[in-house]
């Protein structure tokens, strides 16, 4: 067998599968990535103009009052006034 007969030898060939991806949102060696860094929970969401913390609980959470949690989780990076969030800066949307 020559190395063109390998190469045109369809056979019994399959494509190779990609991995599954592993579950329970663990990083690259297996730890639970959420229980190690809790800020990572949930998704995140970059303030765009014309945001407010109510609106984005809203569009997240559908219920504009549940901005809280949306807060308690950014507040080191909004700070002590959760009227000023700026264009630009990515929030975590915790999981309720």
């Amino acid at each position: 067998m020559g190395l063109l007969d390998f190469l045109s030898d369809k056979g019994e060939q399959k494509p190779v599968e990609p991995a599954a991806k592993p579950a329970g949102g663990t990083d690259f060696f297996g730890n639970n990535a959420a229980a190690a860094n809790p800020s990572t929970a949930g998704d995140s969401y970059t303030v765009v103009s014309g945001d407010s913390l109510s609106k984005i609980a809203k569009h997240h959470y559908g219920d504009a009052a549940k901005w809280h949690q949306i807060y308690d989780a950014n507040k080191a990076l909004i700070g002590d006034n959760p009227d000023h969030i700026e264009v630009g800066q990515v929030l975590t949307i915790p999981s309720l």
